[in-house]
């Protein structure tokens, strides 16, 4: 036995008058067995959702780099509040026409249309670092808006088809991906902006990051299947519109805290801009670290149980994070949404995809998105309008309430529908 496993088998107290050194050497092969089955399952995982798994990395560096960068773009285009709300509001009106469409470009695109939509999202994001005033910010988050509509609901779909024929959850996993890529993103822009890098130049690197990354997407076969299924017509509606309700509130709370925690550490309570950047890249690093996790207690635990406790817990941290008085509080409750509100649209997403029939999946996903993701982009502006009369501290207790109504009311009745 080596001085390390000696060290550790002492520091922890494996052995005692009942245990010997051979004995927790057998221990300690054990926990390295079980490790490496670990590591091993989730590299599985990740190869089987691979695909997907590089759309989910492409919208979150895109929004994650957009979203540090908010307060110069707002700035430079001289926006207040209020009309800086609006221009994103006109903004998901291309993202919910684009989740409608999503089935018809898999019809016609088939292996391309996802690829496709990052390359969209990347022509978006460029205009937002070159927009000189409101309406042309305003177009450039359409034209992200349209390309992000059409990868998210591509990329969840596949994920659930993976799901369905590999008898595994995966849905989690990717959307941890996800997180972790946003968070990432998020403190290098940080970093490039107190560096004093400008926006242009941040946004023709993630433009090129987002090409190699739309190449990576492409599949020459997909088998996601269409509502032109004669099973279509076997949608649940009832459940799609409550699970998309679900999703709906839970990405408000998480696009609103994402597009709006760097102005309220900046403004608010007066912190620096790497302060601010921390906020969104906290809420990705918890959301990452939350859906890992989330990834193993879907095991053990009923999913919309799951899904009650980790919105009640959200709704604590924007509480906290909204009425906290230094940076480093509000942080605590940003931390806390994130760890919360990370399992509560991919579980609720997971959920349609395995209880609808296989042909309608696409359809149902498409469905349920229009409702919930849409919320990724009326949650800042709602922000926006209750900050522009009351403050972003009453804002984010706004959204705040909405996540416990969730909790108490709407995710209850999905349980009983989904039983």
């Amino acid at each position: 036995m080596s001085s390390r496993e000696v060290a550790r088998i002492e520091r922890f107290g494996l052995v005692g008058k009942n245990k010997s050194y051979r004995d927790v050497q057998g221990i300690l092969a054990f926990e390295l067995a079980h490790g490496n089955a670990i590591y091993m399952s989730i590299k599985h995982d990740l190869y089987l959702s691979r695909k997907p798994l590089a759309g989910f990395v492409a919208i979150g560096i895109a929004w994650a780099t957009y979203f540090a960068h908010m307060p110069v773009i707002k700035a430079a285009v001289g926006a207040s509040d209020g009309a800086y709300g609006i221009a994103v509001f006109f903004a998901a009106t291309g993202a919910i026409g684009a989740m409608w469409l999503a089935p018809f470009a898999q019809r016609v695109a088939g292996g391309l249309a996802l690829p496709f939509g990052i390359v969209i999202v990347a022509m978006g994001m460029l205009g937002t670092s070159l927009s000189t005033g409101l309406i042309m910010l305003g177009f450039a988050m359409l034209i992200a808006s349209v390309g992000s509509g059409i990868t998210d609901v591509l990329i969840n779909a596949r994920v659930s088809e993976v799901e369905a024929k590999s008898a595994r959850t995966l849905m989690n996993l990717n959307h941890a991906l996800y997180s972790f890529a946003y968070a990432g993103a998020a403190l290098l822009a940080g970093a490039f902006r107190e560096a004093g890098f400008t926006p242009p130049v941040i946004f023709m690197v993630l433009a090129i990051v987002l090409l190699m990354l739309a190449y990576a997407a492409r599949d020459v076969s997909p088998k996601i299947e269409d509502e032109d299924s004669d099973e279509g017509a076997a949608v649940p509606h009832q459940l799609v519109i409550m699970a998309g309700l679900v999703v709906m509130v839970a990405f408000m709370a998480e696009a609103s805290s994402e597009g709006w925690s760097a102005l309220h550490l900046e403004r608010t309570l007066g912190g620096t801009p790497g302060e601010g950047a921390l906020g969104p890249a906290l809420l990705g690093l918890t959301m990452g670290i939350g859906r890992l996790s989330g990834h193993g207690l879907a095991k053990y635990m009923r999913d919309t149980t799951l899904m009650l406790i980790a919105t009640l817990v959200s709704a604590c941290g924007l509480v906290i994070a909204g009425l906290a008085g230094s940076v480093t509080v509000a942080l605590a409750g940003f931390a806390l949404v994130g760890l919360g509100i990370s399992v509560v649209a991919p579980l609720a997403l997971a959920l349609v995809g395995r209880i609808v029939p296989p042909a309608a999946r696409l359809a149902a996903i498409s469905r349920a998105s229009v409702l919930g993701y849409g919320a990724f982009f009326f949650g800042p502006p709602l922000v926006g309008l209750v900050a522009q009369g009351f403050g972003l501290r009453a804002a984010f207790v706004v959204i705040a309430f909405l996540l416990a109504g969730t909790a108490i009311i709407l995710i209850p009745a999905l349980a009983r529908r989904s039983s």
